[in-house]
């Protein structure tokens, strides 16, 4: 019977897949396979281990005591998240160019489980970093890596993702936020809504549409940009009190003639 089960799995799965990712890119490579006669090695890798356990101590012995005063108070778990920093538990996927770990999904998602079970409010305002900093990694160039990236391996620094709207949620292409090309400049006006880290973070990814053409494919419709939070026209809304989620910063953001 086992044998039969295991021609079936493999003649069902992906030659070389398995289930562990590796800790030197931000996304892991196909893994290879495992030798065993068995199947497959579900077992976590010395190194993953070491992530996961770190992120379950510091989970269980500083977030967890501290969790229900911060989801009482709301108020932004900055000391949390300046050890998280030290610890190496925030910003994993910045790659190693830019002074960080460059994590897979995998080997994040151990440590985020082991935060989150701590509180999802602070796992919420930390893992938001990642967010933000997701299209820097995969489109920025190496300048503004260097900058954004780099400054956040420096001090423990928040950043934010841009991207929703009042009218605007899962339909990105319903954006109405505005770039518009003004010399060597952009000049960006729009409301955005619901941004997590929104008034705490040190820059955001903003994504406007700088095709005036209703009528433009999405693909050539929207530019994205990173927005330094001390420049002039930003307004940050009120802070939202949302469920289990009490001490993150979520609100909305508004710019007027903000220029990058």
């Amino acid at each position: 019977m086992w044998r039969q089960v295991e021609r079936t799995l493999r003649a069902g799965l992906w030659t070389g897949l398995r289930c562990q990712s590796t800790s030197s890119r931000v996304f892991a490579d196909v893994p290879r396979a495992n030798t065993s006669p068995h199947g497959f090695n579900f077992e976590l890798t010395a190194e993953q281990q070491e992530f996961q356990e770190t992120a379950r101590k510091f989970a269980r012995e500083e977030v967890l005591p501290a969790a229900a005063e911060y989801d009482r108070t709301g108020e932004y778990p900055v000391p949390l998240i300046k050890r998280a920093w030290e610890l190496g538990l925030i910003n994993t996927h910045i790659p190693a160019s830019c002074g960080g770990m460059g994590l897979g999904i995998f080997d994040s998602c151990l440590i985020t489980e082991e935060l989150a079970y701590g509180c999802t409010g602070i796992q919420t305002a930390i893992e938001a970093n990642s967010l933000g900093q997701m299209p820097v990694i995969l489109a920025g160039n190496e300048q503004q890596q260097k900058k954004y990236l780099g400054r956040m391996m420096e001090a423990p620094l928040m950043c934010a993702y841009c991207v929703t709207e009042p009218g605007a949620g899962s339909d990105v292409a319903a954006i109405k936020t505005r770039a518009e090309k003004k010399g060597n400049e952009y000049v960006i006006n729009g409301q955005k809504m619901w941004i997590t880290n929104g008034g705490k973070a040190n820059w955001y990814f903003l994504l406007a549409r700088t095709n005036p053409d209703p009528k433009a494919p999405a693909g050539k419709a929207f530019t994205g940009f990173i927005v330094d939070a001390d420049s002039p026209g930003i307004q940050l809304g009120r802070k939202e009190m949302n469920m289990g989620q009490r001490c993150s910063d979520t609100r909305g953001i508004l710019f007027e003639d903000v220029r990058v």
